[in-house]
């Protein structure tokens, strides 16, 4: 591709490619291989001392991959990308890239209910500290913010609980104590919001959902927006000479490099070193997923917003959340909310299992993104390692059903849902 700045629509199509040298294949060809050939002793040791860049390994690198990083990072209007094995690992590897035993981080509540395991669990063992704040509560986010800070952490639309952040707001915060803004964008992918358009730093996705957009493939991507200076001596993991590579100091040694020393590290501690590899075949898949994103994507919204409006008026539904019921919308989601909804219904927990266990057409499944229509109570399941406090706490109450909506006939949608409603 030229340096023309192209629409989003043809970026998912086109970037971070051109037909392959060698066989001019057209589409992106999945490079299954373990390891990649030096041309001579010295070009093997340039690669290792990171003199030069190119292939080495497959656990750190891969042609196939390279592309979707690319078409991630141009899609997100970032200035690199790394993928990796799965969403969660995007957000572990990300946070122990900036944090080490002693630092702590301020993170929204309101979060997926593995990320908040991840955060008030195993993170702590590991001497990273999370404190938690209510979303938006900017009062209680500057509170929170220590010496030992190193990161702010949120999500664009919380899940269960669909709270749009106030991202704006977040950014203003962390500029203020030199923090860099880390957003889980996971639920809003880039045809429908670009964080870093609003002061995000780092931009986490799990593939898997509607980026990979059929359920056939896990994995995780992470963002560098190439704007934070890690120069800072509060960052240590960049400031102080590192082990693994005779000394080398990330935020000072790489020269033109330099402002990409957060993915640099990631690829070259994180992925390198502690293996977290995205498989090629899962690689490609993506990719095909990217190529239609911006058309489903409108088509999710477009469903899921009619979905919102139909339970709303229901007389056996409580409540309903939609993004674009809340007024951050106009803001952050003009181009559409997503497929996402929840709700409650009338009767508590009781009911709303008895709904899910006789919805047709939706499927029962621990999953979201999918161009099939999903369902779940994540209180009894996604959320379930969470005590009721906390997930009362996480805006996720007894009665909650999460609807996943996809690319069906609307008409098909709702005349399941209403089928199952009556039922009650």
């Amino acid at each position: 591709m030229s340096n023309k700045t192209y629409h989003i629509e043809t970026l998912a199509i086109h970037a971070g490619q051109v037909p392959d040298p060698t066989t001019l294949s057209r589409a992106v060809p999945v490079y299954r291989t373990t390891a990649y050939a030096f041309r001579n002793s010295q070009h093997g040791a340039d690669l290792f001392a990171l003199r030069e860049s190119g292939n080495i390994y497959a656990r750190l690198m891969n042609p196939t991959e390279d592309v979707l990083e690319k078409r991630l990072a141009a899609l997100e209007g970032g200035a690199a990308a790394l993928a990796v094995s799965s969403g969660t690992a995007a957000i572990y590897f990300t946070i122990t890239n900036i944090a080490k035993q002693g630092d702590e981080i301020v993170a929204a509540n309101n979060l997926y209910g593995g990320t908040y395991t991840q955060f008030d669990a195993i993170l702590p063992q590991q001497g990273i500290k999370v404190n938690f704040t209510p979303v938006n509560d900017f009062i209680a986010v500057e509170a929170a913010i220590n010496d030992k800070t190193r990161a702010i952490y949120i999500e664009t639309v919380g899940n269960p609980g669909l709270d749009i952040a106030d991202i704006e707001g977040y950014a203003v915060i962390a500029k203020k104590h030199h923090l860099p803004l880390i957003v889980d964008s996971t639920f809003t992918p880039p045809t429908l919001l670009r964080p870093i358009e609003h002061g995000a730093n780092i931009v986490v996705h799990s593939l898997s959902k509607w980026i990979g957009g059929h359920g056939t493939a896990i994995g995780g991507a992470v963002i560098d927006a190439g704007n934070f200076d890690w120069t800072d001596p509060k960052f240590d993991l960049y400031n102080q000479p590192d082990r693994g590579y005779h000394g080398l100091r990330f935020a000072h040694d790489l020269g033109d490099a330099n402002p990409l020393a957060f993915i640099m590290r990631l690829r070259t501690v994180g992925l390198r070193n502690q293996g977290p590899t995205l498989a090629p075949d899962a690689a490609w898949l993506f990719l095909q997923g990217l190529e239609s994103l911006p058309l489903r994507m409108a088509k999710h919204s477009e469903n899921g917003l009619a979905v919102a409006n139909f339970l709303k008026n229901h007389p056996k539904v409580a409540w309903v959340k939609y993004p674009a019921f809340n007024p951050l919308a106009s803001k952050y989601l003009p181009n559409g909310a997503n497929g996402m909804v929840v709700f409650g219904i009338k009767g508590g927990a009781k009911e709303a299992q008895h709904l899910v266990d006789n919805l047709d057409l939706f499927t029962i499944i621990a999953n979201v993104g999918d161009a099939k229509s999903l369902v779940i109570h994540p209180a009894s399941t996604t959320h379930s390692q969470l005590s009721e406090e906390d997930q009362i706490k996480a805006g996720l109450p007894p009665e909650l059903i999460r609807l996943s909506i996809g690319l069906e006939n609307i008409d098909d949608i709702i005349g399941a849902l209403d089928d199952a409603l009556e039922l009650i």
